[in-house]
Formats: C-alpha cells, sequence, structure tokens
C-alpha cells in the first residue's frame, strides 16, 4: 500500500533527502526512530523514560549495551531538523518527577536527539575509533498516520467505507446524529458552507465521541478532525463523506464537488507532506497501543483496534537494503508493537496480555500483506506507576497491584481521591485468546470486563544517600530498546 501513496516526483525528492542525510551520517551515524500510538497510548510518557533511563544510567538488564558496561554516556544534542518543534523532554520529566503527573498527550510531530557514546563489542571495530550513534527520536500521533490510507482513496471510496463504520453495533448510536443529518442533504444540492460546516462538526463530534474510554475505538479518520491543530476551521478540514453520492462525475458547484474538491486538498497539503517528510525517512518504528483499554471496552474494540494496526502497518515502507539503495531510500527493518500500561496487571497476566497483542498484531501483518521487516511484540510499562502484592480475602490470596489511583478514578463505586495509596485486584486477562476477539455486535458492558482498570498516578521516586533521583522504574522497557537498537551498538 506503502508504493500508491507517492508519485514519481514524491520519490525523486525522498531520494534526494535521503542522500543529503545518508552523506552526512558517513562521519556521523545516525538512526531514526519513530514513535507513534494513538491517544493515550504513551508516547510521550515512552520517550521521556527512554532518554530518563539512558541518560541516568538505569537498571536495563535486557538492554545488551548497557548491562556489558559498554555504554560510557548518553546525552542529548540538536536535532537535525530546525523546522521541526524540539520534544520537551526536560518539562515532561520534570512533570513526572516532581508533580507525579503524567505529562500532556501528544498533540504534532516533535523530535529529539540522543547521543550514545559507546565501545563496541568487536575488538576489529574497537581498532578504528569509539562509537557513537545518534538516535534521532521522531514523536508523531498515530491518529495522523491512520490518514495515510486515505492517499490511494477517493472521495467515494472514503464516504462508502465511513458510512460502513459508522452503522457498526459498537458505532451505530454514536453516529445517529450524523447520519440522520447527511439523509436529509443531497449530494446535487448547491454548494453551502453552512452546510459543510453542519456536516463536518456533526461527524467530528461522532469520531470524538468513539475515542471515549467506554468505547475506545481506533479507527477514526480523518485524524486532523481530532488534533486540528493550526488547521481548525480551514477547507481543508470542512468536509464530511456524504450518505448518497450521485452517479459519475458531480455537477460543478454541487455539494459533492465541494466536499470532493476539500477532500483531495486535505490529502494533498496535509496528508502528503507528512508522509513524505516524516514517515519515509524512518529506520526503526515503535506502535504503541493502548491494548487495556480496548480489552475494558469489549470485543468490538478490539476488533478496531486490530483494523488500526493493520491500517498503520500498511503506511510504513519495510524491508532491508543494501550499501547501494540505501543511499536513495530508507526502509523500516524492525518494528516493535507495545502494549502499555502492563504495571496495570499483576506479572501473572503479563504473558496473557503479551499473547493477545501477538495475535493482534499476527493478524494485522497477514491482513496488510506486510513483509521484509522484523516485527515483534511485547507487553511493556515505559514507567511503572504500581508495585506488586498479596491480600487475603476469606481463605483465599489474591495478587493485588499497589498504587495511588489519580484523582476521581473509580472502581466499585468508590472514588479515589489521588492521595491515597490502595492495592487493587485487577481481575486476569481471558486464558484464550480467541475470547477477546469474538466481537458479540452489541455495546459492552463495562460491569462485565475482566479487568479493573484505573489510572495511577507516576511512582515517587527513591532518591540516594546523596540525594540524587534514581532513574524512572519500568517494566520491559530495555527489552524494547533492545530490539529498536541494540544491533547498532553491537
Amino acid at each position: 500500500m506503502a508504493s500508491s501513496l507517492t508519485n514519481f516526483t514524491d520519490e525523486a525528492r525522498i531520494a534526494l533527502d535521503t542522500l543529503s542525510g545518508r552523506a552526512a551520517g558517513l562521519f556521523s551515524p545516525s538512526l531514526r526512530l519513530g514513535v507513534t500510538g494513538l491517544s493515550r497510548a504513551g508516547k510521550t510518557v515512552f520517550i521521556s523514560a527512554l532518554v530518563h533511563n539512558l541518560i541516568h544510567g538505569g537498571r536495563l538488564p535486557l538492554f545488551e549495551a548497557q548491562k556489558s558496561g559498554r555504554i560510557a554516556r548518553a546525552f542529548l544534542e540538536e536535532q537535525p531538523d530546525d523546522a521541526v518543534p524540539r520534544f520537551q523532554y526536560e518539562d515532561h520529566v520534570a512533570v513526572l518527577v516532581n508533580d507525579r503527573a503524567w505529562p500532556d498527550s501528544t498533540r504534532a510531530i516533535s523530535e529529539l536527539r540522543l547521543t550514545i557514546e559507546y565501545e563496541s563489542a568487536s575488538g576489529w571495530n574497537r581498532l578504528f575509533s569509539a562509537g557513537k550513534l545518534s538516535v534521532d527520536i521522531v514523536d508523531y500521533p498515530g491518529e495522523w498516520l491512520l490518514d495515510l490510507p486515505l492517499l490511494g482513496k477517493s472521495f467515494a471510496d472514503f464516504s462508502r467505507e465511513a458510512v460502513e463504520l459508522a452503522a457498526l453495533p459498537v458505532r451505530c448510536d454514536l453516529s445517529q446524529a450524523w447520519r440522520e443529518l447527511a439523509s436529509t442533504v443531497s449530494p446535487d444540492a448547491d454548494a453551502d458552507e453552512m452546510t459543510a460546516r453542519r456536516l463536518a462538526e456533526s461527524f467530528g463530534a461522532y469520531l470524538k465521541a468513539c475515542k471515549l474510554d467506554d468505547r475506545a475505538l481506533s479507527t477514526l479518520p480523518p485524524g486532523r478532525f481530532l488534533m486540528p491543530g493550526d488547521l481548525e476551521g480551514s477547507p481543508a478540514l470542512t468536509f464530511a463523506p456524504l450518505m448518497t453520492l450521485a452517479q459519475g462525475r458531480p455537477r460543478s458547484g454541487s455539494l459533492q464537488a465541494m466536499m470532493e474538491r476539500r477532500f483531495e486538498a486535505y490529502k494533498t497539503h496535509v496528508v502528503k507532506p507528512f508522509f513524505r517528510e516524516h514517515i519515509t525517512r524512518l529506520d526503526r518504528q515503535i506502535v504503541l497501543i493502548d491494548a487495556m483499554q480496548a480489552l475494558n471496552a469489549g470485543p468490538a474494540a478490539m476488533a478496531d483496534l486490530e483494523r488500526a494496526v493493520t491500517e498503520i502497518l500498511s503506511c510504513f515502507r519495510p524491508g532491508r537494503g543494501n550499501f547501494l539503495t540505501d543511499f536513495f531510500s530508507r526502509r523500516i527493518d524492525r518494528i516493535l508493537v507495545a502494549a502499555t500500561k502492563a504495571d496495570h496487571l499483576h506479572h501473572e497476566s503479563h504473558d496473557r496480555l503479551q499473547a493477545i497483542v501477538r495475535r493482534l498484531t499476527d493478524r494485522a501483518v497477514a491482513r496488510a500483506n506486510f513483509s521484509g521487516a522484523a516485527v515483534d511484540v511485547v507487553a511493556m510499562a515505559a514507567v511503572r506507576s504500581t508495585r506488586e502484592g498479596t491480600v487475603k480475602q476469606d481463605r483465599e490470596t489474591l495478587p493485588v497491584i499497589i498504587g495511588t489511583p489519580l484523582k476521581d478514578e473509580k472502581i466499585n463505586g468508590e472514588t479515589f481521591d489521588g492521595k491515597t495509596e490502595t492495592a487493587i485486584f485487577p481481575g486476569d486477562l481471558p486464558e484464550k485468546v480467541d475470547a477477546v476477539f469474538d466481537v458479540s455486535g452489541s455495546p459492552p458492558d463495562s460491569s462485565e470486563s475482566p479487568i479493573r482498570f484505573v489510572r495511577f498516578r507516576p511512582p515517587k521516586l527513591e532518591r540516594t544517600a546523596e540525594g540524587v533521583t534514581l532513574s524512572l522504574p519500568h517494566i520491559r522497557l530495555d527489552r524494547a530498546l533492545q530490539f529498536l537498537i541494540g544491533d547498532h551498538l553491537a
């Protein structure tokens, strides 16, 4: 699918950009790591924890270069792209450590360069020079990535698929207002700005409702309807799918002609530059998913998450090049799909969470006809906000997680104050993976959820006797690091 997103001119520009970047990399090796995920998956926390642990020498036993003591130091440098906003690492860490609060989620693209000085494990390589690798971390919203398939679709395709999704049982009540409004509109009516605005606002409200916790749906293009940024109110965002379409080419000056023109403008001026300037320059990629929230919402949300991961994988340019082709074209050769917030479960359920994500990812890979890159999965927590314990209930000993729930979080009728540490029995994930994807066709009943999911505050960090703050605790962040960059530090 990725090959259909560009034309010859785009490919020529991509080749020139790649050649320029590779030439610079001959003297200063670098790796571009893409970090994406749908909202609240934990992208900002992941990047902050990754950088914090490497700079402060955190416990990373599965990250071979750190475990063997070959990393001399890690530090931040100026990023290579001056036109891209900097990822505000210092601000995010201050919120995590000092305020014990979660930083604001990703709303736009940002970048950070982390440079690692290391000693190669190869005696031959050590003869020539000390190792140095700059990791350019590119943070971008997954909602924007889900727009890329629009490049290969017409307005008619977009409308047809949007109407089909809106009619699904898990969405039909949320989309009712938009569907009722759209059904009153004739595609052949004269173009009218207020009609276009009402349709766009109603469609956007439906997409936003799909994101709420009780549904936790993921496939919600166009992504800028959820995160408009400086495009809010522009004609490029004032369009919506139509319930009915004119036969053949729409009449000039009609509402459908207006919608088609704005849909094409959205692709040309918003979606394509994002793909060409950012996605095509990546070497490695991690996709963070909030499988816990989807599990809470039910099988329909899990099926929608699988659909979203399929769309995401279809947008990447996978493969392994050779010495010559790498000068003109970047390919992503490793992709990690990570289920975040594993600290909200007892470790006895981590294997089940990983098995669920493995099943979801394998099916998405097959559906996207994706090949050429190594794909792995992990259940992780970039910042561990809980610890484990046991409690006795009657004659039974239950495994629990202990942490401080966020203010106003609720479970079993109890509302937490954001200050009190609490032990919670999170429940068990289904032993049979198939049960998670068994779509019943009706909206979920949260009272029947197999897990009790609440959000916790970040942990209070311990300090050494000298007053030095220790690194952020995590679950399997080291395994993610080893897969994503470990081979470049060998």
